[in-house]
């Protein structure tokens, strides 16, 4: 680590971090080296202690528990005894955030000098709002606070920065925002966790989630499941999470307060769930839950499938993907379909059709949206880079509903998204435990359909823009700026600009991998993906300015924060 700069006459504060445990601090001076005090102190109102839960200060020296204060006495510390540097001079005060050594303090006899807080990130390859160019991003207090471009990229002075980063030809852009995953906690852990949802979202790029009302038990579909959904991912998410509130029949009374609580829209279904717990709506329920958010702002998600009584109740082979594909026809999305947009456009609620996978639907779309309908809609990367012709017999790695369609309807997506019909690409990260998956016996009719990507959504978005002429720009456009729209976030996520969180991924565009399960960061590491070579090494991830992820190696601290529609936790 290098040093960070102090503008005075002594040499340089250096610094020696055991990540967790601030303590160890040196000052090289004129005349010798001496060690600050080796003690930390942990204060809280709420520690647990032998039989109570009180306010308490744990005192920690060489990693062992030395005292513990209780009462007044843990307010009436004197930080100078923590970590303090024994000289003449009073202290050295140190702040600092997680992966970022900058803000350090030095009082000495005369006056307070301040190193600089701010970090600059810089690059040939930076994506900013309709170009890529070379440009330096300075970064404070985790907000973008200026962009620089052309000569003065390389005039900076590396003093007037804490830590400058340079990324050399690789792309600097905006952190993935993926609005489609399913985390699972509380209750079913053992498919997912923000732990490990989360982690693995870092790893691959992606900064922030937006986290589904199922399969989680309870369902989000009420105040007090909210509360306890925030409960469980205190402390576990290593990127920065918001949160979809569920539409189902008889909650509608449950909307306004769990909007007002910070979940930023709602879900629903318009066929079985594939969960008991959050049921299906009916037109009615619909009706109900419109007429209540139309004085909002905000917007209904809809799994859009019908049951319509069109899908073959098919005898063939159970471990033949075709079986499955014959029960979902594209027929079951239409119909769902015209019923979201004749809602949108009688409501004028803003509506989201989620993991569109049948091409056939994108006509009414366009004609909604002609006629005025507030109204976007996603696609999937499992949707965009495999087909129906070549998944083998028995692979139930690769079952989701809607169904994975044929080439030809593939390609038409593709389409779609160039003609801006397609408004994003998402993950619909749905792990489940691999006896769900019924891999023993490989019958698709059975199986639990969901597919697990949230690691590698850059990557296989990028292998596939490189068939389809799509740019830099298109990939911050379709996985970071429009799905931050979607969750109300795009004020502050999803593109590099001043005033925005200081949210990167910085990669290698040229390099490629193969994914394997060892490499697979969620619980569970059954993915249709593995053994596949994909496009796009991601090297370093940035939340709010500090470094979660670099070379394949995570902080082992989570720094995220929730993102609540009245403001961040």
């Amino acid at each position: 680590m290098k040093p960070c700069q102090v503008k005075r006459k002594w040499k340089a504060v250096y610094i020696q971090i055991a990540m967790g445990n601030y303590c160890g601090y040196f000052l090289e001076g004129r005349e010798k080296l001496t060690m600050a005090s080796t003690k930390t102190a942990f204060r809280g109102s709420r520690v647990v202690l032998e039989g109570s839960v009180e306010k308490a200060c744990i005192v920690v020296e060489n990693g062992k528990i030395v005292e513990i204060l209780t009462g007044d006495s843990v307010d009436d510390i004197n930080i100078e005894d923590y970590c303090k540097v024994k000289r003449k001079w009073k202290a050295v005060y140190i702040q600092i955030a997680m992966g970022n050594y900058c803000g350090y303090f030095l009082e000495g006899r005369e006056k307070l000098t301040m190193a600089s807080t701010k970090t600059a990130f810089r690059g040939s390859r930076v994506v900013l709002e309709g170009s890529v160019e070379k440009a330096c991003i300075v970064v404070e207090n985790g907000k973008i606070v200026e962009i620089l471009t052309g000569d003065s990229v390389d005039d900076i002075n590396i003093e007037d920065y804490c830590k400058v980063i340079d990324a050399g030809d690789d792309v600097i852009m905006p952190g993935v925002v993926d609005s489609h995953v399913h985390v699972n906690e509380p209750g079913r852990t053992m498919w997912e966790g923000y732990w490990t949802a989360t982690s693995a979202a870092a790893v691959g790029g992606t900064t922030t989630i937006v986290d589904m009302p199922l399969n989680c038990i309870p369902s989000t579909t009420s105040l007090s499941a909210l509360e306890t959904k925030l409960k469980y991912a205190q402390h576990k998410c290593f990127v920065d999470v918001g949160f979809w509130g569920g539409i189902v029949p008889n909650n509608q009374d449950e909307l306004v307060p769990m909007l007002n609580a910070g979940v930023l829209g709602f879900k629903c279904f318009l066929i079985h769930s594939g969960v008991d717990d959050f049921p299906a709506v009916t037109r009615s329920d619909l009706e109900a839950a419109m007429e209540i958010l139309k004085d909002t702002d905000a917007v209904v998600l809809f799994h859009a499938e019908m049951d319509c009584s069109c899908g073959s109740v098919s005898t063939g082979e159970p471990k033949a993907y075709k079986t499955f594909l014959e029960s979902r026809p594209e027929i079951m999305e239409i119909e769902a379909i015209k019923l979201v947009c004749e809602m949108c456009l009688k409501y004028r609620v803003r509506c989201h059709i989620v993991h569109l996978s049948s091409a056939s639907a994108l006509p009414l779309i366009v004609e909604a949206k002609r006629m005025g309908a507030p109204l976007t809609v996603e696609t999937c990367h499992h949707y965009l880079s495999l087909d129906a012709e070549t998944i083998p017999e028995g692979a139930t790695e690769f079952k989701c509903c809607p169904p994975i369609r044929s080439k030809t309807n593939q390609e038409l997506l593709w389409e779609g998204l160039r003609q801006g019909e397609i408004d994003m690409v998402v993950s619909d990260h749905s792990p489940c435990t691999p006896d769900l998956k019924d891999k023993e016996t490989g019958d698709f009719t059975t199986a639990w359909g969901g597919i697990a990507s949230v690691q590698f959504g850059l990557s296989l978005f990028w292998t596939s823009c490189q068939r389809y002429g799509f740019s830099l720009n298109d990939v911050v456009r379709l996985l970071c700026s429009n799905t931050a729209q979607l969750a109300g976030l795009g004020d502050r996520k999803g593109a590099i600009k001043i005033g925005y969180d200081a949210d990167f991924v910085i990669w290698d565009p040229y390099s490629s991998f193969q994914i394997t399960e060892g490499m697979v960061r969620h619980k569970n590491k059954l993915t249709p993906y593995c053994g596949r070579k994909f496009q796009g090494v991601v090297k370093t991830t940035i939340l709010g300015g500090t470094t979660i992820h670099e070379n394949n190696v995570l902080v082992r601290i989570p720094v995220g924060n929730f993102l609540l529609r009245n403001g961040e936790v």
